[in-house]
């Protein structure tokens, strides 16, 4: 009776050790969810309010392409991003902007709202 009693003993012991070690590793996981959603989240945020560089927009045009409209030192730009560097593609005399609809959203140019009903249609879903 001494060898059952002793390996239902050594059972006994480890089911805490490992509820405690698998309740640690929910923890861990939960805290680097969290702290992924919380710099997700910071991501937009800029430090420095009165830095005289802010990206306005932007538009993934490739797979490592992007064309950004920028403000530096009170100019807009509209630069191209690429692996082979940073190009400028049109400096604007007067600050763009977006003429906005009845809700306060951007208007669309028709390419993107033909573009938009369009994919709707082929997701199946109504406008």
């Amino acid at each position: 009776m001494n060898a059952p009693a002793a390996a239902a003993a050594s059972t006994a012991s480890t089911l805490p050790g490992f509820g405690q070690m698998a309740l640690s590793l929910l923890v861990v996981l939960v805290l680097i969810l969290v702290l992924a959603w919380g710099l997700k989240r910071l991501q937009g945020v800029r430090i420095g309010g009165g830095a005289s560089l802010r990206i306005h927009g932007g538009l993934q045009v490739g797979a490592k392409e992007k064309v950004l409209l920028i403000e530096a030192g009170g100019q807009h730009l509209l630069i191209g991003v690429s692996a082979g560097g940073v190009n400028t593609l049109h400096v604007y005399a007067e600050p763009p902007v977006a003429p906005a609809n009845a809700e306060g959203a951007p208007e669309l140019p028709p390419f993107a709202v033909a573009f938009r009903e369009a994919l709707k249609k082929s997701l199946g879903k109504a406008s």
